[in-house]
């Protein structure tokens, strides 16, 4: 059966610089801005190269592609989904499921990214952050389908999974 490559990444470190401004507009700090660069660094070295990159509209999220992607040898536009900011898994799911593309890169939030995390792989990486899915967590997963539709729902097996303590300490 064929198989779909997913890569869930939770946006980077947001700043907190500005307590007037709105939690949608709020950019990277420097340390989340070093997280993508190690991030990108990672997919690229590993051959994780996204076809189609859904993201949340959140500045942070579309921050974090934007560094992650200068990273990457001809990497996509990414189509920003007003649906994914905070979603929940069941919204993240819907948003898998009209993609037509593999390896597909989806950019958002927690708690949901977390969530879905867990929910789209059968037995968990050993890593001792899997289960708090920290800023720019990253999970490489293979899922079982024809397309999207049916892959996001059948159970998948983890390829890899990353966050930036491990390649940057």
């Amino acid at each position: 059966m064929p198989s779909q490559r997913l890569i869930l990444l939770r946006h980077a470190k947001s700043a907190w610089d500005d307590p007037e401004q709105r939690d949608h507009d709020r950019p990277l700090n420097a340390r989340g801005r070093a997280a993508c660069d190690a991030i990108g660094d990672w997919l690229a070295m590993r051959g994780y190269l996204p076809a189609q990159v859904p993201c949340s509209t959140a500045a942070r999220t579309g921050e974090t592609w934007e560094r992650v992607s200068a990273r990457l040898p001809d990497s996509p536009d990414a189509t920003y989904l007003p649906g994914l900011y905070h979603a929940e898994p069941h919204a993240i799911r819907a948003a898998i499921a009209q993609a037509v593309a593999t390896p597909l890169l989806v950019i958002g939030h927690n708690p949901g990214f977390g969530e879905l995390a867990h929910r789209v792989v059968v037995t968990p990486p050993a890593h001792p952050k899997f289960g708090q899915y920290p800023t720019a967590a990253t999970l490489v997963a293979d899922l079982s389908g024809e397309g999207w539709a049916e892959a996001i729902n059948a159970p998948g097996t983890v390829v890899d999974f990353t966050v930036p303590r491990d390649l940057i300490g």
